[in-house]
């Protein structure tokens, strides 16, 4: 079994209720003894997202630093995986495609907030995921960009477009990935897609109390919500 030493020390930034901890949970499960984390730091400022996160890992509620802009990372624990899922808004083909430029003051520009962290804490492992759309023609020139200036830090990129339901998620869901190794150390392979073995009928319950389904005047409202965005010109919410 490993010791508190030898555990990998993980920061996760635009965390919401960190997926990724729920990924190192099933790693820490299925290989106890090879394999265990901790998590010495993580940044949200979405009151639910916090909340579900604090529900989840309640003894980590105290390790929030809050909003990325300002952290100051002198200050943060050092830590050997940095994962950062910046907000997609900007590149999804769900909204207005504002894209993610630095200093154009988009959600999405917050990607380059992370430049912070690495240039301070020089993590050994860099793990960014985010929408399909960030390889596209539009943004891929800026996706570009980002990995030269993560290779000109002593990084090696590898990247790769997977789907959910290619990895045991009954979801069809494309994301994109980059694993970033400091000092090209080893090679990176993506995981290999298996079968489906679960799909979505077989955890939807056959009957679920009318007090769970979305309300037609609640269908309005979300309606109306999206047509004020699409008219002030800031797309989805």
């Amino acid at each position: 079994m490993k010791t508190d030493m030898e555990k990998i020390r993980v920061c996760t930034c635009f965390s919401g209720y960190d997926s990724q901890c729920l990924s190192l949970d099933r790693l820490t499960e299925a290989y106890p003894d090879l394999f265990s984390y901790e998590l010495v730091a993580w940044s949200e400022i979405d009151r639910y997202a916090i909340q579900a996160h604090n529900a989840l890992y309640p003894q980590w509620a105290d390790r929030n630093l809050g909003d990325i802009t300002k952290v100051d990372w002198k200050k943060v624990p050092d830590f050997d995986l940095l994962t950062y899922s910046s907000p997609c808004q900007d590149f999804s083909n769900a909204g207005l495609q504002k894209g993610g430029e630095e200093g154009s003051g988009t959600r999405s520009s917050l990607l380059w907030e992370i430049r912070k962290a690495v240039l301070t804490k020089k993590p050994k492992f860099l793990l960014l995921e985010n929408v399909k759309a960030l390889t596209s023609k539009k943004f891929f020139p800026l996706f570009q960009k980002w990995m030269d200036e993560l290779e000109s830090y002593g990084y090696t990129n590898y990247w790769q477009v997977l789907n959910a339901k290619d990895y045991g998620v009954p979801q069809n869901r494309e994301r994109v990935f980059l694993v970033s190794i400091l000092n090209g150390d080893g090679i990176y392979h993506f995981p290999k897609p298996f079968e489906l073995d679960k799909f979505l009928i077989d955890v939807l319950e056959p009957k679920v109390d009318e007090k769970y389904y979305v309300s037609d005047q609640s269908i309005q409202g979300f309606l109306a919500h999206n047509e004020n965005h699409e008219r002030k010109g800031t797309g989805f919410m």
